[in-house]
């Protein structure tokens, strides 16, 4: 039976105490922890799960957070089980420890009972342009602060966040942890400027004039099918669905002013986290919602906790099928697609769809949300004259960040295409390593 579809409050009610401790005895405190070799900002995951062990909590939180200023967002949306979990060594016989949870649980506690901020450095009088409040920003600009830089950063919307504030919905990752950990990142002597968009109210040519420039600009770019109808009523790209309910509390309305369309039956293509939000969010505002996707459920690029709370909460997984037409005259009326059999596996590793011939068919409609990716938005990087970018859009970076131009560094979704927030975080602390050596070089 269908649960939780109209509450936007959060899911996942995480560790108790008791459990938190019993969880953590668990560890068995490797001499090689491989859970730290699968954490993209390397955090010395058995020290602090040592210190929940001892009921230690201010101190487990002291280690994260020399690692990690925004411990309470990755303990909730980070893909554990394909990283330090995936790495643990209990997870070749039994469950691994939920490192993810117990992240969680620390930070929530320390947030509870008064947050402390790591050791920031002496000032040295250099002032780096952070471009960005998203992950990599916002893991940039506090590692940039706490090497004693001054740090600037700028971001084109109205409130701080990036994709941590309009991507995610509030189920899953509620806005007021997001804002408390933005608020420690600000305490380090961080800067954030909203309704700053580079270009326009903020001339490249300002921003050339910082010490170095860290650009996290992310991948805002959503990606559309190219099939017919698009331009319908009704048709929202993932991106423009979600911000309007997470950043515009279109859900709201009209309390807030920003409308989105509540369908009947809404028809979400894609299969990843964010086809998962998307549908999920369709659920709570009263819809019934059918997620299309072109291959097995089995090859879902999504989370299975993601995947397992959607079936949970209604959502109808059509799998093997593709739209390939949006049915209308000025609005959705319906979706037309095709079947799809699986042949050969591809360059990803999971098995290549082709079209059955022959089978198409109809989904009624009145709103269709494509989810199938996003890449970084062009339009700053065409502004910086000699920023190079690779085929798909992203920055050409090295492996330290530095782009095709002098003092400009670049990480996250604007470097990778669309990834996860903590690879955005890691490749981010790596940038701003090597901002702070080139600066303190100079």
């Amino acid at each position: 039976m269908a649960k939780e579809v109209k509450d936007f409050t959060e899911v996942n009610k995480g560790l108790t105490e008791e459990n938190a401790v019993l969880e953590a005895l668990r560890c068995m405190s490797c001499v090689r922890p491989t859970c730290v070799k699968g954490c993209p900002v390397g955090i010395d995951i058995p020290a602090f799960i040592q210190k929940v062990a001892e009921k230690d909590f201010e101190g487990a939180a002291a280690v994260i957070k020399a690692d990690n200023m925004l411990p309470a967002i990755c303990g909730r949306v980070c893909p554990q089980e394909s990283q330090c979990e995936g790495a643990c060594i209990l997870a070749k016989k039994e469950k691994p420890v939920a490192v993810g949870a117990l992240e969680r649980y620390v930070a929530d506690w320390e947030r509870e009972h008064g947050t402390k901020l790591p050791a920031v450095a002496e000032p040295t009088g250099k002032h780096v342009a952070v471009v960005g409040s998203g992950p990599a920003g916002l893991t940039a600009a506090a590692e940039l602060a706490r090497f004693g830089h001054e740090v600037t950063v700028f971001e084109s919307l109205h409130e701080a966040g990036g994709v941590l504030t309009y991507g995610i919905p509030e189920f899953r990752l509620p806005k007021a942890i997001v804002k408390a950990e933005i608020e420690q990142v600000k305490a380090l002597g961080v800067e954030i400027r909203l309704n700053h968009l580079v270009g326009r109210s903020v001339p490249v040519e300002e921003l050339l004039g910082y010490d170095a420039v860290f650009l996290g600009t992310g991948a805002g770019l959503p990606y559309f099918m190219g099939i017919e109808g698009e331009n319908l009523n009704g048709v929202y790209s993932a991106n423009e669905f979600l911000t309007r309910v997470n950043l515009m509390h279109a859900n709201c309305f009209p309390e807030f002013d920003t409308p989105v369309k509540r369908g009947c039956k809404v028809v979400v293509v894609g299969g990843g986290n964010v086809a998962m939000d998307a549908a999920r969010v369709a659920r709570r505002l009263g819809a019934a919602v059918t997620l299309v996707y072109r291959r097995r459920e089995e090859d879902l690029p999504a989370r299975a906790v993601e995947v397992k709370n959607a079936h949970e909460e209604g959502v109808e997984f059509l799998c093997c099928a593709n739209p390939v037409r949006i049915v209308g005259e000025t609005a959705v009326e319906g979706v037309e697609c095709v079947r799809m059999e699986m042949c050969e596996v591809d360059a990803s590793g999971r098995p290549k769809p082709t079209c059955i011939e022959g089978s198409e068919f109809t989904l009624e409609a009145d709103v269709f949300i494509e989810a199938i990716g996003q890449g970084p938005n062009p339009l700053l990087v065409s502004m910086i004259p000699g920023l190079e970018r690779a085929r798909r859009g992203n920055l050409v970076v090295d492996e330290d960040g530095r782009t095709t131009v002098a003092r400009v560094y670049a990480a996250g979704d604007a470097a990778t295409g669309a990834a996860t927030v903590i690879w955005a975080m890691g490749s981010a602390k790596t940038a701003a390593a090597a901002i702070d050596k080139a600066l303190k070089e100079e």
